[in-house]
């Protein structure tokens, strides 16, 4: 599906552009035109490579879902592939969109994904519009701009989620009753963690690129808005790292736990044998089939040798219950 809209010079409002006319709507001083296009198929395909003239080059890596985050540019035309990510049940959903900018205007390639919510394109629109009112301006860098803040405030809203997700394996680590093993959860978040990062990091070169004025349809009323979203892309980024810290110190945590409740059964089982040890002494001592052997007539000998058992082995126990092995 394909559509398109075109904004004329500082008025406000868009009007809708068909298909078949985006060549003649393309290339007027002072308007834009914005093409949304997702599942698209090959006809159509080929219809807007004819239409806005793109080198197929940039078709081929428009079409390839399965870009990392990049800026290229093919002639007169810049690709940049962004990823537009979201948590859902604890897991990351990646979706790849492929900007494409020429002199007048901008195609958006949505690809198809698994599920989950979109990127909602009316929030766009309306931070395009509010900058258009705001600069007196239309152009391709204050669509651009609205586009990446819309997916910068969708990275935050994942890294809201994977605090959620650390509190919960916090909780789980620490809890009275927690596992023997390493939580499953803490890996699996590991790997979005992981994942998310990937996806976001190397939107910081897109963004120098952009501020260094390497795309040329970005204006100066767009590039102080980039400027202040490289900021934000800095925090997201950081972000990942201190959550990717705490999770380590999280999984270091556990595995000191499961050390210190094995050296606690070694203590039990250490002073239950110690106990023992005691009493199967003295009843060695005493069994032995020799027949000369003091207390052997001795009328008290057995009692003594039970009560030699007992007293041992109360006074270990209290020993030990003392020294918390117990």
């Amino acid at each position: 599906m394909i559509r398109a809209w075109r904004y004329e010079g500082s008025e406000p409002g868009r009007t809708a552009v068909d298909l078949q006319e985006l060549g003649d709507a393309v290339g007027h001083e002072g308007s834009l035109v914005w093409i949304d296009a997702a599942n698209v198929g090959d006809d159509e395909r080929a219809e807007l490579e004819r239409q806005l003239d793109i080198p197929p080059s940039a078709v081929q890596a428009v079409m390839n879902p399965y870009e990392r985050t990049k800026l290229l540019r093919f002639r007169d035309v810049f690709h940049v592939a962004i990823h537009d990510c979201e948590l859902r049940d604890q897991e990351l959903e990646s979706r790849e969109i492929d900007v494409v900018i020429g002199p007048g205007w901008v195609l958006t390639v949505r690809h198809p994904t698994q599920g989950g919510q979109p990127i909602d394109l009316d929030l766009i629109e309306r931070r395009f519009e509010m900058q258009r009112s705001e600069h007196d301006a239309t152009d391709e860098g204050l669509l651009l701009w609205a586009l990446f803040d819309a997916i910068v405030d969708r990275y935050f809203d994942v890294t809201d989620g994977i605090d959620d997700c650390l509190d919960s394996i916090e909780d789980t680590v620490f809890s009275d009753h927690a596992p023997a093993g390493i939580p499953h959860d803490a890996f699996t978040l590991r790997r979005v963690l992981q994942e998310f990062r990937r996806a976001a990091a190397p939107l910081r070169e897109v963004l120098n690129a952009i501020d260094r004025s390497e795309v040329p349809y970005v204006q100066d009323e767009a590039l102080v808005h980039f400027r202040d979203l490289y900021d934000r892309v800095l925090r997201v980024v950081d972000l990942i790292e201190s959550q990717r810290d705490l999770l380590t110190g999280l999984l270091e945590a556990q595995l000191a736990i499961i050390s210190n409740r094995t050296n606690d059964v070694m203590k039990r089982m250490t002073s239950w044998g110690a106990l023992l040890l005691g009493s199967t002494l003295i009843a060695g001592i005493y069994g032995m089939n020799f027949r000369h052997m003091p207390e052997l007539g001795w009328q008290l000998g057995y009692p003594f040798a039970l009560g030699s058992m007992a007293l041992l082995t109360v006074v270990g126990y209290l020993w030990f219950k003392k020294k918390n092995w117990l």
